[in-house]
């Protein structure tokens, strides 16, 4: 009988995970992921296919689950679970209410598969974390998942904006592009407005209405870091 120490184990679980992404993966990747030689991987995951897990192998390309394949739930390590509890604190302070709301949510599902010990300890830290006050915790907006959704779907928005200075309201449709968290606690959405005809960072606490128009666009190539580059650029050399 093959002995399978801890390590293993946890790396074969980190393997279903990275498989369950949908994408194909390589055996050069897992094994640079996880420190082992390919040779390890090649292991892997014939120990995966003797336990009745479908890897679909794709010659030349890499590994995949076979389609309508679905993993049981996963189980959290106690550092994980501090993470996400860690993470939480941290939500439970943004100014979007559509954000806090759906965390809460995720945060008790992930609670309710924890084992009870982790979960012992999960409750425990999460009393003993404070925010500092410096966090007002000020809700301003309520539209940040909308935007999540519309950005990853490629989804055309209407919304009306207030412009800071002059609070004067304008209409425009916007292309969700990326999201950006300011040093003043505030989301913005970097769009490109076809108003302007260019791109633009919208605060969410100044979209007084938001709605999704029906229509899709072609995602830009350019990146979000390249994006952020070039502003810095204009920025510092006007």
């Amino acid at each position: 009988m093959e002995f399978y120490d801890a390590t293993r184990i946890a790396r074969l679980t980190a393997i279903l995970t990275s498989l369950q992404s949908g994408k194909l993966v390589t055996a050069n990747q897992l094994a640079a992921k996880f420190s082992v030689s390919v040779r390890t991987i090649y292991r892997d995951m014939k120990t995966l296919e003797l336990a009745g897990v479908p890897v679909y192998i794709e010659e030349g390309k890499g590994y995949s689950l076979m389609e309508g394949y679905k993993l049981p739930p996963v189980m959290f390590t106690e550092n994980e679970a501090n993470a996400l509890i860690t993470a939480a604190h941290l939500v439970n302070k943004t100014r979007d209410t559509s954000l806090v709301n759906e965390y809460s949510t995720a945060i008790d599902k992930i609670r309710a598969v924890l084992r009870l010990g982790t979960k012992e300890k999960a409750l425990l830290l999460s009393q003993r974390i404070a925010i500092s006050p410096a966090f007002t915790g000020s809700i301003s907006s309520d539209s940040l998942t909308q935007i999540q959704a519309a950005l990853t779907g490629f989804k055309v928005l209407k919304i009306t904006y207030q412009n800071g200075d002059t609070e004067d309201l304008t209409e425009r449709e916007i292309e969700p592009f990326g999201l950006y968290y300011s040093l003043e606690e505030n989301w913005l959405v970097i769009a490109f407005c076809r108003l302007r005809n260019d791109f633009r960072m919208f605060r969410l606490d100044r979209i007084t209405s938001l709605t999704s128009t029906g229509k899709t666009f072609s995602p830009h190539e350019m990146t979000l870091a390249s994006y952020l580059e070039q502003r810095q650029k204009n920025y510092t050399n006007p």
